[in-house]
């Protein structure tokens, strides 16, 4: 493609991201390119790299647009935008892009030429933006941002704008660290041991995996190293009963089974049975088979029967996302202030219901992708005063590394750990909480043998799950 048609593709992609704000930019464009597949890899990539750095900079490039009076505000005029102050491309340079030619974008008008000469010779940032603007996020989320890292973040929420590395979870029901890593560079894919997770590798360079003979036998998984911490501090065993209350298409359910080696009981519980649908192929290339899959909304009286039955219990909760931004920036712009109203007494809802699991004695934990307080150490506090028979487990006691154990709870930052923006909470309900339980609620039994898993479609893996 010449570098007017790329042009024109990063348009036409970027404006079916915004005309579907309602899905994931990543679904957007893997849907994009599927119906385009005369476009070669190195297009591809060239494209999706300027439409994600764009996110990246949405909101500075706005600001520019609103400065200079550009007489749109369509993906366009971001794209103009972008080259000039981002690329640091002259009027001409658009001009010779912009002439109407075969796949190439239509001839700037006048109108646009007068915004675009005010920008010529100017870069991104500029001293009258604001803070919100220079970082790139909406307004309304500063102060919770602030709330969240004090005079550091503006250095926090900059560490989001550099591009995710791709990591990967070795499954040690199939090999070891190094024998994975042998089996990737077979492949061309050099990888290197991860800072915290001890059965994690990160690509030296950023390449797809997914295709090759490692991932498809059931060597590695792709997932975020915060995600393999999340999971690390469940803490389960072989022989325990294990409830992952939020467990979507089985990230964290996967490491889990592998940390049991395949012995003892998982139940991955979701409210949408098509997200546990999503599990089963991957259940069954990692060789995991103690993994029961149960729909929240369709077991009322099951989940009633199990009061107390599990040793542990993970909340993986539903959230704002805002630890994923390097990863899923269009979430900076889709977020709302009313999707946090209605998250905070969401997750409120299901740790009680999720509490009422946990043996006496058990672990709850308690995770999301965010990094706003309200949803994190404000929910805990909340959770507590209202169930004083859990207590706070600090961090230090779980066994993650030292380093990771600052204070009572796990926080994760891309600028400090390299990580996406994870937090959790670990729980403990107290011994001398146990209450008898009626003959109609006694636990079932744990079932013998391994559980049938039910075929149903997989997409793909949503990276770093």
């Amino acid at each position: 493609m010449t570098p007017g048609a790329r042009v024109a593709a990063t348009m036409e992609l970027l404006d079916e991201i915004v005309g579907r704000s309602n899905r994931p930019a990543d679904l957007v464009a893997n849907a994009f390119f599927r119906a385009r597949r005369y476009i070669g890899g190195g297009d591809r990539r060239a494209v999706s790299e300027r439409v994600w750095g764009i996110l990246r900079r949405w909101g500075q490039l706005y600001w520019w647009l609103d400065r200079t009076r550009h007489p749109e505000r369509s993906p366009r005029a971001i794209v103009e935008a972008d080259l000039m102050l981002h690329d640091g491309l002259r009027l001409a340079d658009l001009e010779a892009m912009f002439d109407g030619g075969r796949y190439r974008p239509a001839p700037l008008d006048d109108a646009e030429r007068r915004a675009l000469r005010q920008m010529e010779g100017h870069s991104l940032p500029h001293p009258e933006q604001p803070d919100w603007v220079r970082l790139n996020v909406q307004e309304w989320v500063a102060p919770h941002l602030r709330e969240a890292y004090g005079e550091a973040w503006g250095r926090e929420i900059a560490a989001l704008e550099a591009p995710p590395p791709v990591d990967l979870r070795v499954n040690r029901l199939k090999a070891t660290p190094e024998q994975a890593r042998r089996a990737l560079h077979g492949e061309g894919i050099d990888t290197e041991p991860m800072r915290f997770a001890p059965d994690g590798l990160r690509l030296k360079r950023r390449l797809s995996v997914v295709a090759g003979k490692a991932f498809q036998d059931g060597l590695v998984e792709i997932q975020d190293e915060g995600s393999q911490l999340v999971a690390a501090l469940v803490g389960a065993r072989p022989g325990m009963q294990v409830a992952d209350y939020c467990a979507g298409a089985g990230g964290k359910t996967l490491a889990i089974a592998a940390g049991m080696n395949n012995k003892g009981r998982v139940v991955a519980m979701d409210v949408l049975e098509t997200r546990l649908d999503r599990s089963a192929q991957r259940l069954r290339r990692a060789g995991v088979h103690n993994v029961e899959r149960r729909s929240i909304a369709d077991n009322a009286k099951w989940l009633k029967r199990q009061k107390g039955a599990f040793d542990r219990v993970l909340v993986d909760a539903p959230c704002t996302g805002t630890g994923t931004w390097r990863r899923n920036p269009d979430g900076r712009w889709t977020l709302a202030p009313e999707d946090l109203e209605e998250l905070v007494p969401k997750q409120a809802g299901i740790l009680d219901q999720a509490a009422r699991l946990v043996r006496p004695g058990g672990r709850l934990v308690y995770a999301t992708c965010s990094v706003l307080p309200a949803e994190n150490e404000r929910q805990i506090e909340a959770f507590v005063a209202r169930h004083p028979e859990f207590t706070v487990t600090p961090i230090a006691e779980t066994g993650l590394p030292p380093e990771l154990a600052a204070g009572p709870y796990l926080r994760l930052s891309p600028l400090k750990h390299g990580t996406d923006g994870f937090f959790a909470a670990v729980l403990t309900r107290r011994e001398e909480q146990k209450e008898k339980v009626a003959p109609e609620e006694q636990p079932e039994a744990a079932p013998d043998g391994p559980q049938e898993i039910v075929d149903g479609t997989d997409d793909p893996p949503r990276p770093q799950e």
